[in-house]
């Protein structure tokens, strides 16, 4: 364990008489209690503890002091006294700082573990002792009364000394032991033998502890011998009668100090002899070995008898006793008397006067134990007392850590300390901050430094708790140790964060000088960046280097910018000698403060504050302020007059951004083919889709190298520039660096045209894209090299556009170590514009078509290189309704319906070859000339739209193509919303009833011009072929209104293909099933029938028409991709058509033709989706022989499950439908009249089945029930049937029969027509030779629903 502190060493008092006094002053020597403080600490001290045990002191301190100095300064209010003392440090720091920095910078040892500041701050701390309310340490324990033989009578000054009462305060310990001191010099008017026999009855009558000190104090003094600094002390509290004697700077020390003027002595020097010095040091050494230890072990053995007693009996035994024995009322505490620890203590204590009885007590004798424990080195006593006394609150917890082998737990117990000290960490009393600075000395005293920077204790943290937030000069020395400790654990961030705090407190003290150099600290703290322990692939996988400074730099801003400061108040200083004396400068010039300003512009630096802090009156929530503004205002200011100043040497000033603009990875090169908002993908599918074309056309030619830019054509650098500055910047005369990659002359300026942006406003934190263009006049390779700028219109900048090169693995040495090639910079080939064909939509009125709108506009086509073009393909993408080319809609025949044959593929449209002829029709363009082609876009998709098309041109048949990007934004908005709905007929020659409904969205009235509908196996009609109904109900639609129509369908039978395309569907899904390889053929083609419905069939439209033909296929297959790829997400896109037909042969779609004439616009819309007809399970047999088979399982469950929903797709698919195809309808009367006096009456019911299969005949039963069954509504009559009812048969596919029966009525009435159950029968075909046929069943019943009914009247009843 280190030596304990000073400040808890045994404090002596000292009363003198005043012929000691005079004798001293006449032999040049201070007061006696600096002498004797002189002769601390003894060594080789030996004491004893409670079980005798001998403990050896190395060194043992002493505290002298003089008893009236004493007395006088327990009177002082402890408040205004600590107010006193922190100004008394804060000045002698203040003093003294600058030589200490000189001294410093001199020996240059920065990381010392003492520093000056430090061990004055400490001295002063130590220095204080008067005693306190909260501790016992600096009550005396000893009062020495010294007399000397020169006296008239030294009997009567002993015995007046004696008598003399202390004047303490109540609250100050009055256990004291009392000696007396008889010094015997030489020149005495006593002899030897008189001074022995007044010694001797010194000893009879006063007590053992008594000493005769013989000195010769020759004269004149002799030479002055050096002894150990004294402590500084604070100066005495001013009294009328001494106020002239102590001064008024408060920094004088105490009266007849060595070295004052009331002494010629040299500073921490004595002037006794040899033998008088021996002669000091042997009274002092007895007065301690022989008295004050003996005492004061006496003392601890009493006490500690008192201390043991009440902790015999545990207190779960008293706990038990009342618990069994006691009363339910609990019995009042013990009271503890907190009297003078020398209430138990045989012996004379000493009387005090002053004081008020009722005012607050001397320590307790538990803690005067502890703490005599504590001096005597009886730590195992000592810690068992302080914790007692720490777990009842009474202190205890700042003297644990000194005694304490290190642990966890002293880290605890120091903040439990400063807890105690100030609970209230917001605001602290001057009295608490010097009790919380004495723990912080102590601590960093008493504790070893290698325990009290270990990683167990963290020492460093409890001098910044104990600092508080006290604005203070001793808190912010706490501080700055803090930090040196710190950084000796290698803690360089924490250590300057609390460098820049303590910085920040000093100046607001005033103390300049220590302000500067703790900001210097800082920095060159903060400059040592940690070490980065990571892998070496992290960096090279990140693209950043070991050496990289990114992070938190506000502290850095902290640091510099009171530098800066005070730099820009030196530079004003030459301006305004009002500022002279201000401050204190070592170093610094006006360019010094412009560089120091620029770089603390490091982009993102934000400093945390606290509201409370900054008068805003808040809540005291903490808030983020950055302080860019303030530094770039003041680089601004520093710079103006810097430049103004000094315009010669401003003009060559090096200056440099510490952080860049241009974001280089961001920064791209844009080409007037180039389209910002185009994919990169989009634009290669389309020329893989033209490759594919080329190929298969038997093409060999390819794409050549592509030209992006040409001479004389603008090309921009879209330059990336992020503010990283929280405050508004200008960069004016923003341009670009440009050098000629293959001349000996770098400068490209001669041939390449570069923008200069004027001024570029960017605010805190924008980011933003600058266009420069660049124009070059001849062919050649450019590189660009920097974006140069002027930083705030003030000075110019430069800034680097390079990326870092690839990872090199080619050698050993490259793979072990990271090397990459040298930097990319951006570089621009420009060629002879000889290939070069523009191409630009034109007649584009609007950029919102509706929805379905055959969009007309013209693409315009200009060969502006210097080489024919002989012709122009265009491709665009699967989803693209577009038709190239006149317009050809016209119907070619007078009838409204025809026969469609479609190639029934999904395949997608080849490219269109573009009409590519001059002006006066010859084939071909030359250099500088144009054309324009029509173009009809149709688009269904509501919504922002993109249009790219790819425009691929050659000069020749041999020559290699070359293409150019064409690019059109619009947005479609919808228009009709459109229902097309099918239930079974009524009527004996139409199976289904079509129901059309319309619903107009737009404000805009929409005319209805004609209905086409299209299906392999249905043709649609009106009622007895009259369409005028229909004509007249669709005519006109107005805005946001909505209409209805009706018309039938019927089954048409002279197609083809039907049968074809069912097979086909079905070979393909099998081989999917069965993990086949699908096989390179196409659906085969088939039959559409077309049905049309127009007002005036002279301006219909044509399906068989190239462009009605068109816009349809595509429309249908664009909705057959789209449903197959929801259905079926496993199978490639690429495959749907050698799988899937375009037409499922029961489909039926409509296609209605309109025209907006307030709006000039015209288009189509389709409605796909309809299925008519019963399906019978086409694909159960392969779906079953699939399940059977034994496939080659896959071990993946992924592949297992995708399997099963691709066979559960097909199994649900609508090639795989099936339903009941048998419906059934009743005709009857609705009323029957029959006079019932003739007798009963036959009525006729006839029942209507219709076959609604369109390839199988069905076997059916059907039974009727009677008068037995059960009756749904109470005031019907059960159906009295007569004749048969059963019937059997077979309806061919298509067809319908009548069942005829009769009821037998009796009476007048309501009878229904009851509950009727009908079988089905259907034989499926199995497509697999090896499965047989299956019969299918069904069961049909009546729907309670049902209301079917035949009245019966007689006409003689009324």
């Amino acid at each position: 364990m280190a030596p304990l502190p000073s400040s808890l060493s045994p404090h002596i008092c000292i009363l003198l008489s005043p012929d000691l006094s005079e004798l001293l002053e006449s032999s040049s020597l201070p007061p006696l209690p600096h002498i004797l403080q002189s002769f601390s600490p003894l060594p080789q001290v030996t004491t004893r503890t409670t079980s005798l045990a001998s403990v050896p002191h190395t060194s043992f301190a002493l505290r002298f002091s003089d008893l009236s100095e004493i007395e006088h300064a327990c009177q002082e209010d402890e408040e205004q006294r600590a107010v006193r003392t922190i100004d008394w440090i804060s000045a002698r720091i203040n003093k003294r700082c600058v030589k200490w920095i000189q001294d410093l910078e001199k020996v240059g040892e920065k990381d010392a573990l003492r520093t000056p500041w430090w061990d004055e701050l400490r001295r002063c701390a130590e220095g204080d002792h008067i005693p306190s309310r909260t501790e016992g340490w600096n009550h005396p324990i000893a009062v020495i009364l010294a007399v000397s033989t020169a006296a008239p009578n030294p009997l009567q000054a002993i015995t007046a000394l004696h008598a003399r009462p202390l004047q303490f305060p109540s609250w100050v310990d009055s256990n004291v032991m009392r000696y007396t001191l008889i010094i015997h010099p030489q020149h005495s008017s006593l002899s030897d033998e008189e001074a022995a026999a007044l010694f001797n009855a010194v000893k009879k009558q006063f007590g053992l502890h008594s000493y005769l000190l013989n000195l010769r104090l020759p004269t004149p003094p002799p030479p002055p011998v050096p002894v150990p600094a004294l402590l500084p002390r604070l100066p005495s509290p001013p009294m009328p009668e001494s106020s002239t004697m102590n001064g008024s700077d408060g920094l004088s020390n105490t009266p007849n100090r060595p070295g004052t003027p009331t002494s010629p002595n040299v500073l921490n020097t004595v002037r006794m002899e040899e033998g008088d010095i021996q002669q000091t040091s042997r009274f002092t050494r007895e007065f301690v070995v022989m008295s004050l230890i003996p005492w004061m072990e006496k003392c601890v053995l009493d006490w500690n008898e008192n201390f043991s007693s009440t902790r015999r009996l545990p207190s779960r035994l008293f706990s038990s006793t009342r618990r069994l024995f006691g009363s339910p009322a609990s019995s009042p505490a013990p009271t503890h008397n907190s009297s003078s620890s020398v209430s138990s203590l045989p012996g004379r204590p000493m009387q005090t006067t002053g004081g008020n009885v009722s005012g607050p007590s001397p320590p307790s004798q538990q803690r005067r134990l502890a703490e005599f424990a504590t001096i005597l080195g009886d730590l195992k006593l000592a810690v068992s007392v302080w914790e007692a006394l720490r777990k009842e609150g009474k202190g205890g917890s700042d003297i644990l850590p000194l005694l304490l082998t290190p642990s966890p737990a002293l880290q605890l117990h120091a903040s439990a300390a400063l807890m105690n000290i100030n609970p209230l960490a917001s605001d602290i009393l001057p009295h608490a901050q010097l009790r919380l600075l004495l723990c912080a000395v102590r601590w960093e005293a008493g504790i070893s430094s290698r325990d009290f920077l270990s990683s167990v204790m963290e020492g460093d943290r409890w001098l910044v708790w104990a600092a508080g937030n006290a604005e203070e000069a001793p808190s912010a020395l706490l501080l700055a140790q803090a930090a040196l400790l710190s950084s000796r654990r290698h803690a360089r961030r924490r250590a300057a964060l609390w460098y820049v705090s303590a910085a920040n407190r000093l100046e607001k003290c005033g103390i300049k000088p220590l302000t500067m150099y703790f900001l210097r600290r800082a920095q060159d703290l903060y400059k040592v960046r940690p070490p980065k322990s990571l892998s070496p692939s992290f960096w090279e996988s990140e693209g950043k280097s070991p050496q990289d400074t990114e992070g938190f730099d506000g502290i850095t801003s902290g640091i510099e910018h009171p530098l800066g400061k005070s730099f820009k108040i030196l530079s004003l200083m030459i301006l305004n000698m009002a500022y002279a004396g201000r401050l204190l400068y070592t170093t610094g010039d006006i360019e010094e403060a412009v560089h120091l300003f620029l770089s603390l512009l490091r982009g993102s630096s934000r400093i945390l504050f606290s509201q409370t802090e900054e008068g805003a009156g808040g809540d005291g929530e903490t808030g983020i302020q950055s302080n860019d503004k303030v530094f770039l205002d003041d680089f601004r200011v520093a710079l103006g007059h810097f430049q103004a100043t000094e315009p010669e040497k401003a003009s060559v000033s090096n200056l440099k951004l510490p952080f860049k603009f241009c974001l280089q990875h961001q920064t791209r090169v844009r080409f007037s083919d180039d389209n910002i908002d185009a994919q990169s993908d989009e634009w290669s599918v389309r020329e893989q889709t033209w490759k594919t074309f080329w190929k298969s056309r038997g093409g060999t030619e390819t794409f050549a190298k592509s030209v992006k830019a040409s001479t004389g054509e603008l090309f921009w650098v879209d330059m990336a520039l992020r503010n990283p500055l929280d405050t508004e910047v200008n960069l004016a005369n923003v341009t670009l660096v440009v050098q000629e990659s293959n001349a000996t002359d770098s400068s490209a300026e001669t041939f390449v045209e570069v923008e200069v942006i004027q001024d570029v406003v960017l605010a805190a934190y924008e980011s933003r894209i600058i266009p420069i263009s660049l124009t070059a006049t001849h062919a050649g390779v450019i590189t660009i090299t920097h974006v140069k700028y002027d930083f705030l219109s003030l000075f110019h900048s430069t800034e680097l556009l390079a990326a870092r090169g690839h990872r090199l693995h080619d050698t050993a040495a490259q793979r072990q170590k990271p090397t990459y090639a040298p930097d990319v910079l951006m570089k621009v080939e420009i060629n002879e514009a000889k290939h070069k064909l523009q191409a630009q939509f034109i007649d584009v009125r609007s950029s919102i078509i509706v929805e379905g709108e055959d969009k007309r506009m013209k693409l315009w086509l200009s060969n502006a290189g210097s080489l024919y073009v002989q012709e122009a393909w265009i491709v665009a993408g699967p989803e693209v309704e577009l038709w190239v080319g006149t317009e050809d809609w016209e119907s070619r025949s007078s009838s409204t319906n025809s026969v469609l044959s479609s190639s029934n593929s999904l395949v997608p449209p080849e490219p269109f070859r573009l009409p590519v002829t001059n002006d006066v029709g010859t084939p071909g363009l030359n250099s500088g000339e144009s054309t324009e082609v029509p173009l009809v876009l149709h688009d269904d998709r509501i919504g922002e739209q993109q249009l790219r098309l790819l425009v691929v041109y050659r000069e020749n048949n041999t020559a290699p193509f070359y293409c150019a990007r064409l690019s059109l934004g619009y947005e479609v908005h919808p228009l009709l919303s459109i229902s097309l709905t099918a239930e079974p007929s009524q009527l004996m020659e139409y199976p289904y009833t079509l129901e059309l409904g319309l619903v107009n969205l737009s404000s805009a009235a929409v005319e209805l011009k004609q209905i086409v509908t299209l299906s392999p196996l249905w043709k649609c009609t009106a009622a007895q072929n009259d369409w005028s109904v229909v004509i007249h109900t669709l005519h006109s639609i107005s805005g946001l209104q909505s209409s209805r129509t009706v018309f039938f369908a019927s089954r048409w039978f002279e197609g083809s293909g039907y049968t074809e395309t069912v097979d086909f569907v079905s070979e393909k899904l099998s081989s999917i099933l069965h993990g086949k390889e699908i096989t390179q053929t196409y659906p085969p083609p088939i039959n559409l029938y077309c049905s049309s419905i127009t007002q005036d069939s002279s301006v219909s439209k044509s399906v068989t028409a190239p462009t009605t033909h068109y816009f349809l296929h595509n429309g249908r297959r664009k909705f057959v991709s789209a449903t197959t790829a929801r259905i079926q997400p496993y199978i490639p896109a690429a495959s749907y058509p050698l799988i899937f037909p375009l037409y499922t042969p029961a489909s039926l779609d409509a296609t209605i033709f309109w025209d907006i004439p307030s709006q000039q616009r015209s288009g189509h819309t389709n409605i796909f989706g309809l299925t008519l007809g019963a399906g019978h399970a086409a694909l159960d047999s392969i779906i079953e022989n699939a399940e059977s088979a034994k496939v080659k399982r896959s071990m993946y469950a992924e592949t297992r499950r995708e399997n099963m929903e691709v066979l559960e797709a097909i199994r649900g698919s609508e090639w795989n439908k099936e339903m009941d195809p048998i419906v059934v309808s009743s005709h009857q009367p609705d009323e029957t009249l029959h006079d019932f006096s003739t007798g009963s009456c036959q009525v006729p019911v006839s029942f209507t089945l219709r076959n609604y299969s369109v390839t199988r005949t069905v076997q059916f039963t059907m039974k009727l029930k009677g008068g037995s069954s059960s009756v749904r509504n109470r005031n019907s009559i059960s159906p009295p049937y007569s004749g048969r009812l059963t019937f059997r048969g077979s309806i061919p596919p298509s067809e319908s029969i009548a069942i005829e029966s009769k009821l037998w009525i009796t009476r007048p009435g309501t009878y229904t027509l009851g509950e009727w159950l009908l079988e089905t029968e259907v034989e499926d075909d199995s497509r697999i030779a090896s499965v047989p046929p299956k019969r299918r069943r069904y069961l049909q019943e009546s729907r309670p629903t049902d209301n079917a009914s035949i009245i019966v009247c007689d006409p003689r009843i009324s």
